[in-house]
């Protein structure tokens, strides 16, 4: 990735508006540089927070996992395999981290080889009533699952955390008014850096090293 023209102070002023939140073009207009400018050095940063946590370690102990959509909101069909929205597959381990996925659909042929890959044997699985889960119940995991039609929660039976990441991650997309879908993959990842690293200045932090290391 070769280095930015932009001298150190405004690179560190836009990072710090990057941890914050703050959009391209707002943090354009304060930090005092071209909007188009702004935005390819956000692009950069989600390319580097891709690039450090693609490969995070497996997962172990209470493990949540579901798939949610994310995209804009449209008339007719609803929720699971929704029209024209992008299906994501995500696992949180409670109390730790989350890792997502985009993936093509919610069958089991699918969800299954990325759950053998992330999670280590004899870990507790928690999901909702899905039948793509059906296969845990013969797999090397212990299997609970939640029947969101009867509730949302039996005492340690519950999916709350990783659906409390899905509400995180759509309310901080939903401010841009709209995702290429080619880059999505990259909000997705920030959305889950962000997650795990939810100290700001943690994140701001690990996002000088990043840009010192790859961008000079």
């Amino acid at each position: 990735m070769r280095k930015s023209r932009l001298n150190r102070n405004k690179q560190n002023r836009l990072i710090e508006h990057f941890v914050a939140g703050t959009t391209a073009r707002t943090a354009s207009v304060l930090v005092g540089v071209n909007k188009s400018t702004a935005s390819y050095y956000f692009y950069r940063l989600r390319e580097l927070i891709y690039q450090e946590i693609e490969d995070m370690t497996s997962l172990s102990g209470e493990i949540e996992v579901d798939e949610s959509y994310f995209g804009g909101r449209r008339k007719g069909k609803r929720g699971r395999g929704a029209a024209g929205k992008v299906p994501v597959f995500g696992l949180l381990k409670r109390g730790g981290k989350v890792f997502t996925k985009i993936i093509p659909d919610a069958k089991a042929t699918t969800l299954m080889p990325i759950m053998q890959e992330k999670i280590l044997p004899d870990s507790v699985v928690y999901t909702d009533s899905l039948p793509s889960y059906n296969v845990l119940d013969i797999s090397c995991f212990k299997h609970f699952r939640i029947n969101h039609s009867e509730l949302f929660a039996d005492r340690k039976n519950h999916i709350n955390g990783i659906e409390n990441f899905w509400n995180q991650a759509k309310r901080h997309m939903r401010k841009y008014n709209g995702i290429p879908k080619e880059h999505f993959h990259l909000y997705l990842k920030e959305c889950e850096w962000r997650f795990n690293n939810p100290d700001p200045k943690q994140q701001l932090n690990q996002l000088k090293q990043l840009v010192k290391k790859y961008m000079g």
